[in-house]
Parts: C-alpha cells; sequence; structure tokens
C-alpha cells in the first residue's frame, strides 16, 4: 500500500513539474551590433576629436625631439670634416676630437629621449582608449538592456565580437530581432543639444606605415615623421 501510494505521489509531482515546465514562455532572442553602437555614440565623436587633438601635440614634440637630433648630427658631422683636413694641426684636432665625445653621447641621450617619449605616449593613448571602451560599453549596455526589456527578450547576443577562430559566433539571425537602430535612437535621445550632428561617414585613409628603426654606422639617426 505505500508503494503503491509513494508510486502515485512521484508520478504527480512529476506530472506538476512537467507542467510548469511547458507554461515557461519561449525563448526570444535578440542580436546586437555593439562595436557600431560605441563607433556611432556621440561621446565617441567627442573622444576622438579629443584624442586627435593631443596626437597632434604628441607628434609636434616628437617633431622637436627629431630636430634637435638633426642638429647635433650635423654639427658631428662638421667636426668629423674639420678633423679629417689635412692642413689641420695636431692640437686643433685633439681638441675637435674632445668636444666630438660628448657630442656622440648627447645624441644618444637624445635618440634615448626620443625612444621613450614614444612608448610612453603610446601606453598613455592605449590606456586612454581601454579605459573610455570600458565605460562607454557599460552605458551602452544599459541601453540595450532596456530596450531588450521593453521587447520580452530573454537573451542578447552582440553580433560584432569574434570567436576562438576568428568567426562571428551569430552565424545568422533575423534582421527583424536586430535591436541596433533602436539602442541607436534611444542613445541620440541624450545628445547635448549643443553636440553638432554627426558628419557623413567619409572613406577612411590608409594606415600610415610604423616608422623604420634608427639605423647604424654613417646613417642619420633622426629623420622627420611623415606627416599624417
Amino acid at each position: 500500500m505505500n508503494k503503491t501510494l509513494t508510486s502515485l505521489l512521484a508520478a504527480f509531482a512529476f506530472s506538476g513539474a512537467a507542467l510548469t515546465a511547458s507554461a515557461q514562455p519561449a525563448p526570444k532572442i535578440l542580436v546586437v551590433d555593439m562595436a557600431k553602437l560605441l563607433d556611432s555614440h556621440y561621446e565617441t565623436e567627442d573622444q576622438n576629436a579629443k584624442l586627435k587633438v593631443d596626437e597632434a601635440k604628441a607628434n609636434e614634440e616628437i617633431e622637436r625631439i627629431v630636430k634637435d637630433g638633426q642638429a647635433i648630427e650635423e654639427a658631428m658631422k662638421d667636426m668629423q670634416e674639420k678633423a679629417s683636413n689635412p692642413a689641420i694641426s695636431a692640437e686643433a684636432k685633439a681638441k675637435i676630437e674632445a668636444e666630438f665625445r660628448p657630442k656622440a653621447e648627447e645624441r644618444q641621450r637624445k635618440l634615448g629621449e626620443l625612444n621613450n617619449y614614444r612608448v610612453r605616449t603610446q601606453r598613455v593613448f592605449q590606456e586612454r582608449i581601454a579605459n573610455f571602451r570600458g565605460i562607454m560599453f557599460e552605458k551602452i549596455g544599459a541601453v540595450v538592456q532596456e530596450t531588450a526589456k521593453k521587447k520580452g527578450a530573454t537573451l542578447v547576443l552582440d553580433k560584432s565580437g569574434l570567436s576562438n577562430i576568428g568567426l562571428n559566433p551569430v552565424v545568422y539571425s533575423d534582421a527583424s530581432y536586430d535591436i541596433t537602430e533602436e539602442v541607436q535612437k534611444e542613445i541620440a535621445k541624450g545628445r547635448p543639444a549643443n553636440m553638432p550632428a554627426p558628419a557623413a561617414p567619409t572613406a577612411k585613409p590608409a594606415a600610415a606605415k610604423p616608422a623604420a628603426a634608427p639605423a647604424t654606422g654613417d646613417a642619420p639617426l633622426f629623420k622627420v615623421p611623415a606627416a599624417k
């Protein structure tokens, strides 16, 4: 009797669990392009403008250091030409050689200053960009969540990312499930009134090639970087 009652209770419990599971709504999955939202955000436009100004200042400082190095190179070249003159006295030649050594050391210090400034500036810019991206993804994520809740979504996937094998994890999605434009409109509502409308997109210029490493030997160690 007890065994029969236990079996019946277990059957009812299983039946109740099945009914509860069947009563749950079907999952609704939406997709969004987080990279597009970041790139088109009005705060990103402002940040890029600031970075461009600071980049120009950094390039000016690099050019100043480069010109100082070029002046040292010219002075060293002039000293070498004077010392190689057969008509110069031994005393004058010895004096030039004595002055040449600290000049060469000054050149090395200037080269170190240039390299250190480039590395330091690049690190600062990378940290600024990383911090900004982290803050912005939190802000954008909050708008995405609110939009998704309004549409009754149970899951939102970012279609801009890549998987471990370098492919987009969202292989296919119906356009009607993409909420990127809706989120963009919500974000645009917070755009300050005094901020001008975004300019029409233009073709991006080809990326500048990195400056070559300083040459050794008689080749000049300092070159003015190409204009961007």
